[in-house]
């Protein structure tokens, strides 16, 4: 989990924004639960980034990986 953030921004209107640095694919979208759990909030808007697009290379495996063709 080593370079996975969350950035917290409070706005003087009482928004709250976050960011996730670091975290790609749909796992983005867990840390909102986290959030949402921390200071029980509403989200009203999502914005994705360009990291929900990617894939994290941490969760993929290949090595064991077997390929049957019939």
């Amino acid at each position: 989990m080593a370079g996975k953030k969350m950035k917290i921004r409070l706005l003087p209107n009482g928004e709250i924004q976050m960011e996730t640095i670091g975290v790609k694919g749909k796992k983005c979208l867990d840390y909102i639960e986290v959030l949402k759990k921390l200071v029980d909030v509403k989200v009203t808007d999502t914005q994705l980034s360009q990291e929900y697009y990617e894939t994290d290379v941490e969760n993929l495996n290949t090595e064991n990986a077997e390929l049957h063709l019939d």
